[in-house]
């Protein structure tokens, strides 16, 4: 194939006249295809797919584009790296916007994905466009749904009627990882922002909880310590005792299950002689069965008011607590005494058993519980700087606060005297022999709830028939499809319920009426599987072969949104676990490195179109070029940190490119200078040594920086100096071009052919160095007198701590404060300090 500029490099630099033209010959070449087949090694790069939401702005740019750097500089090492794109298209964002625009949801995705391809081609970015995915494709979610099948014909998958999550903006339910506490409290749809409210609707649930203590080990994966911390506590795991309290009278709920005693979980046993009162959930089955005929109504209306507050509400320290007495009463299990039973809306259902020992002078929710109705609380647990003798007998009456921190166990029959972590077994252990508790452990993690009642999801492969109950659809039925012509603006119900021929079907075991499930699943599911599908994506037989996943799996980098940290990434974790443990994978984890990128801002605010302050790089690109909006992105500073965005700041990178551009048709003439070759050839190895190093680590600034300095100072060698080595220089041009493609893939390409360097710059090896040639000729050592800075002087590297001390005294600066004192102690760091301690 023709190269795609003129045989003649154009004499200035003009990015417009061949920018477009190499990526039309990369995408011809297949330049960027990862065979299956190549024997080289392996490497699978991957950013978290995006939302089909149409225009890219720079935000976009500063994942892809860094992104697409570390993947050429991989190529370049040698490695076969596969780099797929694929669209999350299923959704709120996608159906909301379609809802908008007044446009049928698949077709408005459709018309976002060609308008986002065009956009991150002009990235100059090196995607895997043969593996490109689609999860509102049937070719996609008929696996999709074929997992959700899986996971349910291996008890993974169930449902069931709860309390739930509703955004009114959104109009669906929520998971409660998709509820964010505001500044006052308030849980808030992560999405549209709106208070979310609670409702109890039959729901779809994936068993997550099973795999609790699976996903807290991180052994395997080099992730960022604050995801690590966050899915850590997330799932919450709780180390303590349940405590089982009988009922003085057994009940029956509205179920018809029978009830004679109630389980709590604490994590803190030792303290279960200060139980003064019991509090059940208010959503708890069991609150209707004990609420007493006088306490009735008084009940009734607390648990609807309670259902106006998210758990997000429920569960801020700072609102104040209420609750109602149910009449019931309940049996201590080590005293035998009287425990009322309450109903409060601060301990949730879905927390522990949903109900919770009231400890008044040990527990700051139970002190604030009991000050407010009057509760009385006996001291159980003498702090460490008090008399336990003056504590006998002693009330909360008097006390301003909780006493939360450890100490030893008072009033607490045959355990007082004892340390409170001690008492925690030994109490646990009574109870285990008393058949009333024993050791346990509790989670803050909750099943993930999948059922979403919009219509842009993939359709739940389940249907209801009179007669068989919940039934499965058949695989070879799916994928269940998605009908075109369904109404779907929200309404509070899922669309598909009034879309008669889809919901009406019959029963895959009896062959009678049935109805479809009309809920669709959350498009998490969709991305929790989607890095495997690009292992093997034309595959109609399968969602990927064993074999493809073994070779391409686990993800060897995953960059993406710190966001998605109790979403996404946890999400993803528990798919890989079960799907493993079904034996479709060889692996525990989806990802084995994880790097999450900063937020790019403008006018100190991040970038968003209700803001105002987007950016458009299309405009850039067509002024500037796209490998001068990609330097200037990675100048911005650390990837992981983002940067502000300023329109001024991107000039300099053109006109740099443009110096780039003049170094590299500046021919000199063909002449040998043993000085200029030693100087040129310093200069170009600790280049190469400092880019690589930078480049490794995705410090893209700094590695742009050490590049910069290099060309100022072959600018500078080429002013000085009317004497320059041929060879040295076209080393050094060739190892700039080199280390600047993954950075800038155009100039190079350009630059490379000029150079007259075989197609393509990206094919070529990685450029090496000599640790001798790289070395500096000096070093800047610092010396000290009784730690305090007097002289820097200029050294050879490697220089001996006897050398360093003799140069120092010759410096009339730190001669001045040693003279005629005595040296007690020298601290030497080599190559970085010197300290003389005199006296």
């Amino acid at each position: 194939m023709t190269t795609p500029t003129s045989d003649a490099t154009p004499v200035r630099y003009d990015p417009g006249q061949f920018e477009s033209a190499w990526q039309a010959r990369w995408e011809a070449d297949g330049s960027h295809h990862a065979s299956d087949d190549d024997p080289r090694e392996r490497f699978y790069f991957l950013t978290m797919f995006p939302y089909p939401s149409g225009d890219l702005h720079i935000g976009h740019w500063y994942n892809y584009a860094l992104a697409d750097a570390a993947v050429r500089y991989r190529r370049m090492l040698g490695q076969n790296v596969m780099f797929p794109m694929g669209f999350d298209a299923f959704g709120l964002p996608a159906e909301n916007a379609a809802i908008k625009d007044g446009i049928h949801p698949s077709i408005r995705t459709a018309q976002n994905i060609e308008r986002m391809r065009t956009q991150l081609r002009a990235i100059g970015s090196s995607f895997d466009w043969e593996r490109e995915l689609n999860s509102s494709d049937p070719a996609y979610y008929r696996w999709t749904q074929w997992f959700f099948l899986q996971l349910y014909n291996n008890g993974l998958a169930y449902r069931k009627r709860a309390a739930a999550n509703w955004c009114p903006g959104c109009v669906t339910v929520l998971a409660n990882e998709q509820v964010l506490r505001d500044d006052d409290g308030m849980g808030r749809c992560e999405r549209s922002g709106d208070v979310v409210e609670t409702r109890d609707l039959e729901q779809w649930f994936f068993r997550i909880t099973d795999y609790a203590d699976e996903l807290l080990d991180f052994s395997q994966i080099d992730w960022p310590d604050r995801i690590r911390t966050m899915q850590t506590n997330w799932i919450g795991r709780s180390e303590g005792a349940e405590i089982r309290f009988d009922l003085e009278q057994a009940v029956q709920d509205a179920s018809g299950e029978n009830w004679d005693h109630i389980t709590v979980f604490t994590t803190r046993p030792d303290t279960v002689y200060g139980v003064s009162y019991m509090v059940i959930a208010p959503e708890h089955p069991l609150v209707a069965a004990l609420t007493t005929a006088d306490q009735r109504r008084d009940v009734d209306d607390y648990i609807q008011r309670s259902r106006q507050a998210t758990e997000i509400e429920r569960q801020s320290t700072e609102r104040e607590k209420s609750g109602v007495f149910t009449g019931a009463y309940a049996t201590h299990p080590l005293t035998n005494e009287r425990v009322p039973v309450w109903t409060a809306d601060y301990v949730l259902l879905s927390y522990g058993t949903g109900a919770v020992m009231g400890v008044p002078a040990h527990d700051t929710r139970d002190f604030s519980f009991a000050q407010t109705y009057g509760l009385p609380g006996l001291v159980v647990i003498c702090p460490p700087d008090t008399d336990p003798a003056t504590l006998d007998g002693q009330h909360t009456t008097g006390m301003s606060v909780a006493y939360v921190d450890p100490g030893s166990m008072v009033n607490s029959a045959q355990f007082s005297g004892t340390a409170s972590e001690t008492g925690k077994v030994a109490v646990a252990e009574a109870l285990e022999q008393n058949a009333h508790g024993g050791v346990a452990v509790s989670y803050r993690l909750r099943d993930w709830l999948i059922s979403r009642q919009r219509y842009w999801g993939a359709p739940i492969p389940i249907v209801y028939c009179a007669e068989c109950g919940i039934v499965p659809v058949p695989e070879d039925q799916l994928p269940v499809l998605l009908p075109e012509d369904a109404e779907f603006v929200p309404t509070g119900e899922s669309p598909l319920k009034r879309h008669d021929s889809f919901r009406q079907t019959s029963c895959p075991q009896c062959d009678g009426p049935a109805e479809r499930e009309t809920d669709t699943m959350d498009t998490f599911m969709c991305s929790s599987w989607y890095m495997f599908r690009f292992a093997d994506p034309h595959n109609s037989e399968a969602p990927f072969s064993p074999e493809l996943a073994k070779t391409w799996l686990p993800v060897d980098q995953y960059v993406g949104g710190a966001e998605h940290a109790v979403m996404h990434l946890l999400y993803a974790r528990f798919f890989t676990k079960a799907l493993r443990d079904m034996g479709h994978l060889q692996i525990d984890e989806p990802f084995t490195r994880l790097f999450n990128q900063g937020t790019i801002v403008k006018d100190g605010a991040k970038m968003s179109k209700s803001r105002g302050n987007v950016v458009n790089p299309d405009d850039w690109v067509s002024r500037l070029g796209a490998d001068a909006v990609r330097l200037y992105l990675m100048f911005l500073g650390p990837w992981d940190r983002g940067g502000d965005w300023d329109d001024s700041g991107i000039q300099g990178h053109s006109r740099w490119l443009n110096r780039v551009w003049n170094l590299a048709l500046d021919d000199v003439p063909a002449i040998e200078d043993s000085a200029s070759e030693g100087r040129i050839r310093r200069l170009t190895h600790q280049m190469v040594k400092k880019t690589t190093a930078d480049i490794e680590a995705f410090r893209f600034n700094t590695m742009l920086a050490a590049m910069m300095e290099f060309t100022n100072a072959l600018a500078e060698e080429r002013r000085e100096h009317s004497s320059i080595d041929a060879n040295a220089w076209r080393e050094a041009l060739e190892c700039l071009v080199l280390c600047l493609a993954p950075l800038a893939p155009h100039i190079t390409e350009e630059l490379w052919q000029h150079l007259g360097k075989p197609y393509s710059v990206h094919r070529q090896n990685w450029p090496s160095w000599d640790d001798a040639l790289a070395r500096s000729e000096t070093i800047t050592l610092v010396v000290q007198v009784n730690g305090k800075v007097r002289d820097t002087i200029e050294v050879a590297p490697g220089l001996s701590q006897d050398e360093a001390q003799s140069l120092a005294h010759e410096s009339e600066k730190v001669s001045a404060h040693v003279a005629g004192k005595t040296l007690r102690k020298t601290i030497f760091v080599p190559d970085k300090l010197l300290n003389l301690v005199v006296g």
